[in-house]
């Protein structure tokens, strides 16, 4: 940052420096002319003018002068003796102008000025836009080549957030040297360890698929064999708590996918409405809960549909879960948004705990059965789906009673 400081501070000073040379071009202080009125030469000339009568008319014709009476000019003393021994004095009215004052006899004085040197009237603003321009003008090019900095700065920022390579040109040259090389350094330890947390992920889930498999494989077998009733329902127990971690190696594995790198996105139009009656029919075939929707006849939206309907399947399955008798799904959009909300009836969501469900592994019913399932990735992959296409995620209370989950994009 020191860089940073010090070439800001060598522009200042340069554009001072030209502005203040520029000045003294445009408006040049006559100092030779000020001094000239102020020496006893011109003095001397004034009173031996006016001891003529030729010379006294062409003084009152070149400056504006009045002959006054002696006894009008109040001096102290040694003023006095000044003008009695040279026959001239100058002074300085109260606008600081030089005023001379000739003896023109023993009673009179003539008055001359005030006289000095006029200010030149240029008319114009062109010399003070001048000026300004040559002031901005290093300012300009400093901050031109400070937000090339910023740019490429924030290009690296978005790069190391999307756990993408980024290169820095001219990096000899750029203020934010030390920046971009810690931000490198970073996307490198980034870079580790979203590959050793894919690595572990994959490696774990693929070795409880194989044991897995193995358990369900002898499970069906001993069902054949196995007649007590009590020993089938045991058997019957632990088939769903196989599948039920089968269904957590899933899910843990397409979390891990999603979450390592973003996708290409296959966006292309897609019918919003049809894809929403779709896995409402693939979700409750066979729940008790009334599901009601508020729909146009059609939404055509550009989307990716096959992530579009991870997300109305996560979110309709999650309200069906939680739900006591109703959930209502509905489709709303203006000029400028597009608003998916699906609510229900159920115990609700507290407002500590709305920013906590959109994270993995986040789970408000400690207590995990059979019923209810889950293993808290659900909203999380929804959440991460709708940032990729620069929406949002939003909870409220539903008039219904339960919690309200408002998907907003861009229409």
């Amino acid at each position: 940052m020191g860089k940073l400081f010090i070439s800001l501070y060598v522009y200042i000073i340069a554009s001072l420096f030209i502005a203040s040379g520029v000045i003294e071009q445009l408006w040049p202080y006559d100092e030779s002319e000020q001094h000239v009125l102020l020496d006893d030469e011109f003095g001397q000339s004034l009173w031996l003018l006016s001891q003529t009568a030729d010379g006294l008319e062409q003084l009152k014709h070149n400056f504006d002068s009045q002959v006054i009476s002696q006894q009008d000019l109040v001096l102290p003393p040694e003023q006095q003796l000044q003008l009695a021994q040279n026959n001239y004095l100058y002074l300085y009215d109260k606008q600081q102008r030089i005023v001379w004052y000739v003896t023109l006899n023993n009673s009179q004085l003539l008055q001359v000025g005030p006289v000095g040197v006029k200010a030149k009237n240029t008319g114009t603003v062109i010399p003070y836009l001048l000026v300004l321009f040559i002031i901005s003008l290093p300012i300009g090019l400093w901050s031109l080549l400070l937000w090339r900095d910023f740019a490429k700065l924030s290009q690296a920022c978005e790069a190391v957030g999307g756990a993408q390579d980024f290169q820095l040109s001219d990096r000899s040259k750029s203020f934010f040297l030390p920046i971009t090389d810690t931000l490198q350094v970073m996307q490198q330890r980034i870079e580790f360890l979203l590959s050793a947390q894919q690595e572990l992920t994959s490696s774990v889930s693929h070795e409880f698929r194989t044991p897995l498999a193995r358990l369900k494989f002898a499970i069906a077998m001993l069902e054949n064999k196995v007649q007590d009733g009590k020993a089938q329902h045991y058997l019957s127990d632990m088939q769903m708590d196989i599948h039920e971690l089968e269904s957590l190696v899933s899910e843990m594995l397409e979390y891990a996918r999603l979450d390592t790198q973003q996708p290409s996105l296959q966006l292309a139009p897609c019918d919003i409405v049809a894809l929403i009656k779709a896995n409402i029919e693939k979700v409750s075939f066979d729940t008790p809960i009334k599901l009601t929707t508020t729909l146009p006849s059609q939404f055509i939206y550009v989307c990716d549909s096959h992530f579009m309907s991870r997300v109305l399947q996560n979110l309709i399955s999650n309200a069906l879960k939680h739900a006591t008798q109703t959930v209502h799904i509905s489709l709303t959009a203006n000029a400028e948004k597009l608003f998916l909300v699906i609510e229900d009836d159920g115990p609700g969501i507290a407002d500590a705990e709305r920013e906590k469900v959109f994270k993995p592994f986040t789970r408000l019913d400690k207590s995990r059965d059979k019923k209810t399932g889950g293993f808290g990735l659900g909203l999380a992959i929804v959440n991460k789906i709708i940032s990729w296409h620069k929406g949002q995620c939003k909870i409220e209370d539903s008039p219904l009673g339960g919690v309200k989950f408002i998907i907003t994009l861009d229409n």
